[in-house]
Parts: structure tokens; C-alpha cells; sequence
């Protein structure tokens, strides 16, 4: 009888995975996949690990227990070189953009290709300058990154993302600090690539009417447990109420507005208490 991959269509699978800092548990045994081509969206207020979750599927942290699949190779499992190699496939565009701020954009674009290709600089030229056009900014090519608005440096950053052509890309908090003009521009960005160059995105991010906009799945975290999955619709439909309170931004719910204190009259009562 021939073994058939029951998920064929899944680039990344995350299975039964836990991973601590100190005593704080970030993830407890959760499980998640991201299906080839589309964009999968990672969910959840500051703080509940979207970020180390990232570092987890590039391995440059190792979880305690479960395991990371990304195409097919065992993340955690990989010899230094195969790593690397795999790396080069696993574009990242980082929350801060990450640009070199000595290099002009041309020069931070190419960066990637001088380091890990052998190709000439007339070939080079020619990939850079596609990547920047794709993302709107060959005109701005001989700019310093201090030259450059929060937005067309996240736009950079995206150009050297996608210039080793690879098969995904983890987006971390990329419309965190954008003006309207410049978030709609990476929303047009992220969706448009994906779908032009056959990538796999995965978007972690807080923004929840931008990510809704264009993700075709959302895991919603929180307190290390996956507490919502399902397509945009799903999740708006979702019966549980830390869902609910989340993707409408109620300031009180399961997430409560106090902070844990004693009976309030009780507390201005007790004048003669001091702090």
C-alpha cells in the first residue's frame, strides 16, 4: 500500500510544538499549517510569541518539544550548510525593515545576490532593477536608506526579501508604523506578489482589518494556545468571545480592562493604609 501526504498542498507544518523563556510558557503543544500559495495570517496581541514563532520555522530558535516541517525537511534536524541552504529559500521581511543604512537601496537590494550567487554585476543589475520595479522603487535606487519614508523602506526591505526569488516569505508587523497611503501599498504589495511570483506568505501582525483584508487563513494565539483558526469569514463568525474581542477591539471581555485588584470601596476605604 502506497503512504500518501494526507496535506500535499501544505509548504509548512508546525506539529505539537512548545517552546518556553525561563518560566514563561510561549507555546504549549499547538499545531498549525500553511498551504502552498496562499497567505496565512499569525494573530494575537503584543506579547503571545507571533515573532519567536517566525525565529521557530527559520531555526534560528529550537522548540522543546514537537516538530517544524518546511517543505518537507525537518528544520530542527538539519546540518548547519542544509540549513543555510534552506534559508536562501525562506525570504523574511523584517518589523524594522532592516535596511543597511551605509548602502544605497541598489546596494542593500543586491546584497543578497553578491553574497550567495556568483552572478555577474551586469545580471545582478538586471534583478535588482526588476525588484525594485516591482515594488515601485527603481526610481529611488541610488537613495540612502536615511533618505528613504518608513514606508519605502519597508518597500525596500520587501525588493531584497523576493530578489533570491524564493518559494516564502514571513512578514513580521509589516504595516506597524505606516501611514494609511503606505499600509494600502503593502497590502497591494503582499498580495500581489504572492500571487504573481507562486509564493507562500505568512503574516504575523496585530492589524487586524489590514491582514483580514488579505489573508486566505488566520490562526489567532494567545496565552501559547491556537484560540481561533479558519478563513477571514470564520473567524468573524468565530463563537469565542477572546476572538470576538480581539478582531473588534472591545476594551473590555475576556481580556479584562481592570487589572486583578481588591474590592474598590474596600481600597478607598483603607485610608489609613499607605502604598
Amino acid at each position: 500500500m502506497i503512504n500518501r501526504d494526507p496535506h500535499p498542498n501544505t509548504l509548512i507544518s508546525v506539529s505539537n510544538l512548545s517552546f518556553s523563556r525561563g518560566n514563561k510558557k510561549i507555546f504549549d503543544d499547538i499545531s498549525l499549517a500553511f498551504e502552498r500559495g496562499k497567505i496565512t495570517a499569525i494573530m494575537g496581541p503584543s506579547g503571545t510569541g507571533k515573532t519567536t514563532l517566525l525565529k521557530i520555522i527559520g531555526g534560528q530558535l529550537f522548540p522543546e518539544q514537537g516538530s517544524v516541517l518546511v517543505d518537507g525537511q525537518n528544520v530542527h534536524q538539519l546540518r548547519r550548510a542544509d540549513l543555510y541552504t534552506l534559508r536562501k529559500r525562506m525570504g523574511m521581511l523584517f518589523q524594522s525593515g532592516a535596511l543597511l543604512t551605509d548602502m544605497n537601496v541598489f546596494d542593500n537590494v543586491a546584497f543578497p545576490l553578491r553574497e550567495h550567487t556568483k552572478l555577474t554585476e551586469s545580471m545582478i543589475r538586471t534583478l535588482v532593477l526588476m525588484k525594485l520595479e516591482a515594488v515601485g522603487l527603481r526610481g529611488a535606487y541610488n537613495l540612502m536608506a536615511n533618505e528613504l519614508s518608513g514606508g519605502m523602506a519597508r518597500r525596500v526591505a520587501l525588493a531584497r526579501a523576493i530578489v533570491l526569488d524564493p518559494m516564502m516569505i514571513m512578514y513580521d508587523e509589516p504595516f506597524t508604523g505606516q501611514d494609511p497611503i503606505s499600509m494600502g501599498v503593502l497590502v497591494h504589495l503582499i498580495k500581489a506578489l504572492n500571487k504573481t511570483l507562486g509564493l507562500t506568505s505568512i503574516v504575523v501582525s496585530h492589524d487586524v482589518h489590514e491582514t483580514a483584508a488579505i489573508a486566505d487563513y488566520i490562526y489567532v494565539i494567545s496565552e501559547g494556545k491556537v484560540v481561533g483558526q479558519g478563513s477571514p469569514e470564520e473567524i468573524r463568525r468565530s463563537d469565542s468571545e477572546w476572538v470576538q474581542q480581539f478582531m473588534t477591539g472591545a476594551a473590555d471581555g475576556p481580556v479584562h480592562f481592570h487589572y486583578p485588584a481588591k474590592d474598590y470601596v474596600d481600597d478607598l476605604l483603607s485610608s489609613g493604609k499607605r502604598y
